[in-house]
């Protein structure tokens, strides 16, 4: 009977514990913000300025349709991964999560560096998996995505005068300074390929895996290449959405400038979230149907909203799949690798 008791209470005792770690935890990230000088506070005040400036519909259904963009570039991955690495059973759950979390951390770590900590983390749970291997699957990831990517930089330079100029050192005004530059770096990459072929022999073994599933035309383009259009199209749809939130006209043109002016700007910032040069993109984008002010606040909401709710979708499914002590250990040790792998390269 005594032991019977006994379990309840130590049950509740560890809960109790528990809860004060957390909140010791919360209490020590916010002096440590303070400290290094992270106005926290006045970010979730602008978050929630935001998130009550608009409508709650028009909120739901652009954070709907983002899980949507999420959901679907991950299920590319999956099918990416299951070809590469035939032998392993991989649910998407794990797929999803890993995928989600390197969304979540490109929202405020710079270079990119949630994407490394993603490839990082599905080299945890695939047996087998290699990094040369994970990475060339994430170049057959980037195939649709380069291809539309390429036709919304060109709408973008033909339709918005200028907007190439913002933030980019005025590199259209250095014509054959630019040119020049682009043909040393060419020029270093091919040597550098030359001296490096051997080792890239026995790389290529490992990575040629990845692209496995493009020997199979009719499963890349119906799993892989579909969904990252579907997700592509909801990234289109969270951008027009939020024109229409902020009471800016959604044409054709004016999703297409947006689109083209974020890509940009993650292109050619290595601020966190591309952060800064995303609102001066935006302003110029939209100079032709609103006023500076209502294209700044919704560049700045729709980029605030989104990165938030990335965050909580992110946080939902590692606790969901990994469970909160190994989800932390994972992230941990999958950044780690992840900031030795970009500092190397």
């Amino acid at each position: 009977m005594s032991e019977a008791i006994a379990a309840p209470a130590a049950r509740w005792r560890a809960r109790v514990i528990r809860l004060v770690l957390v909140a010791l935890v919360i209490a020590a990230i916010a002096i440590v913000t303070y400290l290094l000088g992270w106005d926290i506070r006045s970010w979730f005040h602008d978050l929630w300025h935001e998130m009550t400036s608009i409508s709650l519909g028009y909120l739901v259904a652009g954070l709907v349709v983002q899980t949507g963009q999420t959901t679907f570039a991950a299920y590319g991955w999956l099918w990416i991964l299951r070809y590469a690495y035939p032998d392993v059973e991989l649910p998407f759950k794990p797929v999803l999560a890993a995928y989600a979390i390197g969304v979540a951390l490109n929202g405020f770590l710079p270079a990119n560096i949630g994407t490394f900590v993603m490839m990082f983390i599905f080299l945890t749970f695939i047996p087998g998996s290699t990094f040369p291997g994970v990475f060339a699957g994430f170049l057959v990831q980037k195939i649709f995505f380069t291809l539309a990517g390429t036709f919304i930089y060109l709408y973008l330079f033909l339709s918005v005068p200028g907007s190439f100029n913002i933030e980019l050192g005025n590199i259209s005004a250095h014509k054959v300074l630019t040119a020049l530059i682009i043909l040393g770096a060419v020029f270093l990459l091919v040597v550098l390929v030359r001296i490096l072929w051997r080792k890239m022999k026995g790389l290529w073994e490992k990575a040629k895996v990845g692209g496995k599933i493009l020997e199979y035309p009719r499963v890349y383009f119906s799993r892989v290449f579909f969904s990252q259009f579907l997700s592509w199209s909801c990234k289109l749809g969270v951008i027009g959405i939020f024109l229409a939130a902020y009471g800016i006209p959604v044409t054709f043109h004016t999703i297409m400038s947006v689109a083209g002016g974020n890509s940009l700007a993650n292109v050619a910032s290595f601020t966190p979230g591309a952060v800064g040069i995303t609102q001066a993109v935006n302003t110029a984008s939209l100079t032709n149907v609103t006023d500076a002010t209502t294209a700044a606040a919704y560049s700045l909401g729709q980029q605030l909203i989104v990165t938030a709710w990335n965050q909580i979708f992110a946080i939902t499914l590692l606790i969901w799949t990994f469970g909160w002590t190994g989800g932390k250990q994972l992230v941990r040790t999958s950044y780690s690798e992840a900031k030795d792998k970009v500092e190397s390269a």
